[in-house]
């Protein structure tokens, strides 16, 4: 009788601990389903993003946005637009953020352009090399008087570069980060954005424009494959739980 009573009470802990494990993969099947569905969605996010960069990198220029149209700029629907512009720039307080271009590494030349309204647009000149980051060693492109630039809009790039941050104090700079960079130069009325000026060569031919790299990572379908294989794969547990349990 205490087998008997023994066998009955190991089989309901048996069907428990099915029933335990089938919820179990039920739930991660719906979770997996929910990512992979998910990740659908951002790859034609992606893709839409990616026509509209493109419809904006191949347009006619425009003019830069002005001071009143600066609060309503974001990513989303300015990045990358073509503009146009004409100022004098102020040399002395050009900036020189580290970079990594196709040419090697070296820096991006940031400097202040001020325009009739007497607002500031900071424009990215191009890359020098390291041996060409003094400002003598390429005395002919500090251009004076008034100039135009055309090139792309581009979103500030606040704090730094990976794993290293911006020390305005000690001039270095990782990254272009308009906010900070007007600040440590003391500049006013800036522009919330900066503008990646095109190939147009420069005199002396430094610095180099038209690098800007315009180009999304897509990865949301390799994504999408994985969620929904383990959710077929959890599918798949729920059968074979069920299974034993009819067996």
């Amino acid at each position: 009788m205490n087998g008997r009573a023994a066998d009955v009470g190991a089989g309901v802990e048996t069907s428990r601990s099915r029933v335990i494990l089938t919820t179990a993969l039920s739930v991660l099947a719906l979770v997996f389903i929910a990512l992979g569905s998910w990740q659908v969605q951002r790859l034609f996010w992606k893709f839409d993003l990616i026509a509209r960069v493109d419809a904006r990198v191949h347009a006619e220029p425009v003019p830069a946005p002005p001071p009143a149209e600066w609060p309503g700029i974001s990513a989303e629907k300015d990045e990358y637009r073509r503009v146009a512009t004409t100022g004098i720039f102020d040399h002395e307080r050009e900036v020189l953020v580290q970079a990594v271009t196709e040419r090697g590494a070296g820096f991006w030349v940031m400097s202040p352009i001020v325009q009739d309204d007497r607002s500031t647009i900071l424009i990215n000149r191009g890359f020098v090399p390291l041996d060409r980051r003094d400002a003598a060693a390429r005395s002919q492109s500090r251009t004076s008087g008034v100039v135009g630039v055309t090139g792309l809009l581009r979103m500030t790039e606040p704090d730094g570069g990976f794993l290293r941050s911006n020390d305005p104090t000690a001039g270095r700079w990782y990254s272009r980060d308009v906010v900070a960079i007007a600040k440590a130069q003391g500049l006013t009325n800036v522009a919330p954005y900066f503008i990646d000026a095109n190939a147009t060569p420069n005199p002396g031919g430094l610095p180099v424009g038209g690098l800007t790299v315009v180009r999304f990572r897509n990865s949301h379908l390799v994504y999408a494959v994985t969620w929904y294989v383990l959710a077929l794969l959890s599918a798949a547990g729920i059968f074979v739980v069920r299974r034993s349990r009819l067996s």
